[in-house]
C-alpha cells in the first residue's frame, strides 16, 4: 500500500468544501437531543460547554492538520501503514473502517428511530434502513465528487431549517439562562465529553485530505466548518434551555423537534412532521461521507475492490437493522460509540502525531550520523 496517494485530477476538489464536508458529517441526529443531554450535565451552563467543545476540537484539528503536513499527500490509512508497518498497521486501519461503519449504522438507526416516534410508528426499521442505505450507496458509487456534492447540497437545501429556529426565540425566556457560570469544571468536562459524540466528523479531514486541491488552506476552512457547527448546536441549546423550563428539558428527548411544535404555517398543522421528514436531508450527507470512508478505508487496506465493498457493507446495515428493536438499546450503543469515538476522534490523532515526529526525529540523528 502507498504512504502518498496520487488521486486522478477529476477527483480532486476546491478546498473550500472541507468546510462543507466537516460541517455536514458533524450536524446530523445529533442535534436534536443534544440540548438535553448537555443540560443534564451543566445545566443553564449547557452552551458554555458546547463553546467549550469547540475550541477542543479546533485545538485537535491543529495537531491533524500538522500530522498531515508531515507527508505530502497521505491519508489516515496511509500514515499508520508508515508508522506501524504492514501487519500492525492493517489491525488498527480495520479499527477504523468498522468505526466508520458502526457510525453510518448507529446515524441510521436513530433517525429510523426519529421516525417511528414522529410520524410513522408502525413502520419496520428495516424498510428505512434500506431506502437510507439505497441513497448512500448510489452516492458513494458514483466516488468522492458525488459524496462532496452531496454534502454540499445537504447544506443549502436544509439551510431553511436554521430560520425556523426565529420562532421558538421569540418565546424564550431568559431568566432560564440564568445564573451564568455556576457549573464546575467537573459538570463542564462532562459535559464537553457527552458533546464528543454530537460534533465527531472533523476526523474525517484524516480521510478526504489527498483529495484536496489546495492543502496548506484545508485547516483553515476545517475551522470555518466546525466553527459554525459550534455555533449551531450552542444557538439551538441556549434557546431549548430558554424555551422549555428545567423540568422540561430533562423529559424532552429531543427539544429540538418538540420545539417546531409552536411553528404554524398556513394550511400546515404540524410543521414538525415536515421538520423531521427534511432532516433526512439533514443525516444523508453524514451517512455518505462515513460510508465512503468504511469502504475506501477497505480498497486501501485489503486492495478489495470498493464496489463491491460497498454492496457487503449495504447487506450489513440493512441486516443489522434486525438487531435493535428497542429505545433502551439503542442508547446503550449509542453511548458505547460515543466513547469508542472519543478515543479516536480526540485522543488518538494527538497520540499519533507525537509518534511521527519521534519517528522523523529518529530519522534524522540516523541519517546525520551517516
Amino acid at each position: 500500500m502507498k504512504v502518498n496517494l496520487e488521486p486522478k485530477k477529476n477527483l480532486i476538489f476546491n478546498t473550500f468544501l472541507v468546510a462543507f464536508i466537516l460541517h455536514t458529517a458533524q450536524i446530523g441526529v445529533g442535534i436534536a437531543g443534544l440540548p438535553r443531554i448537555v443540560f443534564m450535565e451543566a445545566g443553564q451552563d449547557a452552551w458554555i460547554s458546547i463553546i467549550a467543545s469547540g475550541v477542543v476540537v479546533s485545538i485537535v484539528l491543529f495537531f491533524i492538520s500538522k500530522l498531515l503536513a508531515c507527508y505530502s499527500s497521505a491519508d489516515l490509512y496511509g500514515i499508520q501503514y508508515d508508522i506501524f508497518g504492514r501487519w500492525i498497521s492493517k489491525l488498527f486501519n480495520l479499527v477504523y473502517i468498522l468505526y466508520f461503519l458502526i457510525v453510518t449504522y448507529v446515524i441510521m438507526m436513530n433517525y429510523t428511530e426519529m421516525v417511528q416516534a414522529w410520524i410513522f410508528p408502525k413502520m419496520p426499521t428495516w424498510l428505512l434502513v434500506t431506502f437510507l442505505v439505497f441513497l448512500a450507496s448510489y452516492a458513494v458509487l458514483g466516488g468522492i465528487r458525488v459524496v462532496v456534492g452531496v454534502t454540499f447540497l445537504g447544506l443549502i437545501i436544509t439551510f431553511w431549517l436554521v430560520l425556523v429556529i426565529y420562532t421558538p426565540i421569540k418565546h424564550l425566556d431568559l431568566n432560564h439562562l440564568q445564573p451564568v457560570f455556576v457549573s464546575s469544571w467537573k459538570e463542564h468536562l462532562m459535559a464537553i465529553y457527552k458533546v464528543s459524540f454530537s460534533v465527531i466528523g472533523f476526523e474525517l479531514l484524516l480521510i478526504v485530505y489527498p483529495y484536496v486541491k489546495e492543502k496548506k488552506k484545508a485547516l483553515r476552512y476545517a475551522l470555518f466548518g466546525t466553527w459554525y457547527s459550534t455555533f449551531l448546536l450552542t444557538l439551538v441549546t441556549a434557546v431549548s434551555i430558554g424555551f422549555f423550563s428545567q423540568e422540561s428539558i430533562l423529559k424532552t428527548i429531543w427539544p429540538v423537534l418538540s420545539m417546531f411544535k409552536i411553528v404554524r404555517i398556513p394550511n400546515l398543522e404540524r410543521f414538525e412532521f415536515i421538520a423531521v421528514s427534511f432532516w433526512m436531508m439533514v443525516i444523508l450527507p453524514n451517512i455518505c461521507i462515513y460510508f465512503w470512508a468504511a469502504t475506501r478505508g477497505v480498497k486501501r487496506v485489503f486492495n478489495f475492490s470498493q464496489k463491491k465493498t460497498i454492496y457487503c457493507f449495504a447487506i450489513a446495515l440493512v441486516a443489522g437493522s434486525f438487531l435493535i428493536d428497542d429505545r433502551l438499546t439503542m442508547n446503550t450503543v449509542t453511548d458505547k460509540v460515543g466513547t469508542f469515538s472519543f478515543m479516536l476522534s480526540f485522543i488518538y490523532p494527538c497520540f499519533l502525531f507525537v509518534v511521527v515526529k519521534i519517528k522523523q526525529s529518529f530519522t534524522k540523528m540516523k541519517g546525520a550520523k551517516g
